[in-house]
């Protein structure tokens, strides 16, 4: 019933949304005589600030159409390599002066499953765009998947990145972002124990949880303090009509959005009443900068109860993969059967989810791979976010990380 609850207030609240824009509109109008009184402004402001609390933000777009590279101009494509019922291979193909097809090296960046589109890395494609041929895993909202293509977990999710692997052939090389990392190198594994010629030329890990016993967040701590059967009891729900997934159990994104934001609560109270200033003011800046933040991180999806589940159990819980215990489709990961895919690990100093030491820990699986083959990375000024995103990761980050892969080229 929770998940219908939350859909009925939704219902319920939407003619006093349409109230909200009408006053809006009314008060900013510039027939009325008053619309630049304090008090229409604030009024005005405060019917914007309650119909955006109360929107429903749907999947952003990646928006990428045109990038600058040394004076050129290059068109931007987005297009569906392969079309799997929870998610899709997308590439983003480039066309302009200088794209030559095959020559930049293929880069697989593995989005995460955790709440967010993932149009979260819009930044990370964008900067690896001008020297990369870039592709991405677009995974699908679970409550807009039909049950009738059954069930969707972690094994699964392993399987289809070994899948978009092989679509793309030989020498691709693997960027896995958070979540990701734990299954990005369990498929990593798999594919070398079978010799396979689309293993990943080179893998990098970013703020992800290969084990999370080690210096613990409260994200891992949370995770570790309840029991299997409470997190199913309480953060699973049932789809209802008439979203095509009804039915299916999920963790709702609205739940994980609540979790998302009481992490950070004050920060989010502080920008909130920082935009509410900026919208009295008219700063236009500030107020756009403010909204396209926000329509990206409320912009969240449903995960299948059961990735959800095993991810809690597998990651948090028991940490398989760094045990040596880690199975997939009663195939056990052996992390140590990786010889020739060279690894880069990313950590952020400031990072508040995945603790110090939690993605390094990768290289200790690996102990087969040799030492010149292994790079670990630490950025003290970024926290998780900061990895993939924003300034340094544009001017620090991404140049490292193009050079680990330019030198790992066959």
């Amino acid at each position: 019933m929770l998940y219908h609850a939350y859909e009925w207030t939704h219902a319920a609240i939407t003619p006093w949304r349409q109230f909200a824009k009408m006053g809006t509109d009314a008060l900013r109008d510039p027939r009325n005589p008053w619309a630049e009184s304090y008090g229409a402004r604030t009024t005005a402001a405060a019917f914007e600030m309650f119909d955006n609390a109360t929107s429903r933000y749907g999947r952003p777009e990646f928006g990428i159409d045109l990038i600058e590279v040394d004076g050129n101009t290059w068109a931007i494509r987005e297009e569906i390599l392969c079309d799997k019922p929870f998610g899709r291979l997308k590439r983003f193909r480039r066309f302009g002066n200088g794209v030559v097809e095959g020559k930049d090296p293929k880069v697989l960046l593995i989005a995460p499953m955790s709440g967010h589109f993932a149009t979260l890395l819009r930044g990370t494609v964008m900067a690896m765009l001008p020297g990369h041929d870039v592709y991405v895993t677009d995974w699908r909202d679970a409550r807009n998947v039909p049950l009738v293509e059954g069930s969707f977990d972690l094994e699964d999710y392993v399987h289809y990145l070994i899948e978009f692997l092989q679509e793309l052939g030989p020498d691709t090389h693997v960027m896995g972002v958070c979540q990701p990392g734990v299954p990005a190198l369990a498929a990593a594994a798999l594919m070398a124990e079978d010799n396979d010629p689309c293993r990943p030329a080179s893998l990098i890990l970013t703020g992800s949880p290969i084990d999370t016993r080690v210096s613990p967040t409260e994200p891992t701590k949370l995770a570790g303090q309840r029991s299997l059967a409470w997190f199913e009891s309480n953060m699973i729900a049932l789809v209802p009509m008439p979203h095509a997934g009804a039915m299916r159990r999920v963790y709702p994104g609205f739940l994980q959005l609540t979790g998302f934001m009481s992490m950070n609560m004050d920060r989010h109270m502080t920008a909130a009443f920082s935009q509410f200033e900026n919208l009295v003011k008219g700063d236009d800046d500030a107020e756009a900068a403010h909204r396209k933040f926000y329509d990206e991180y409320l912009a969240v999806m449903d995960l299948t109860a059961e990735f959800y589940l095993q991810t809690i159990d597998v990651v948090f819980q028991r940490q398989l993969l760094a045990k040596g215990e880690m199975t997939v489709r009663d195939r056990k990961v052996d992390p140590s059967l990786i010889t020739d895919i060279p690894l880069m690990t990313i950590e952020g100093g400031k990072d508040d989810i995945t603790g110090a030491g939690q993605t390094h820990a990768a290289h200790g699986l690996c102990n087969s791979l040799p030492d010149d083959m292994k790079i670990e990375y630490t950025n003290p000024d970024v926290g998780h976010y900061g990895q993939f995103n924003g300034r340094r990761w544009r001017d620090v980050i991404q140049p490292k990380v193009a050079e680990f892969i330019k030198g790992s080229r066959k």
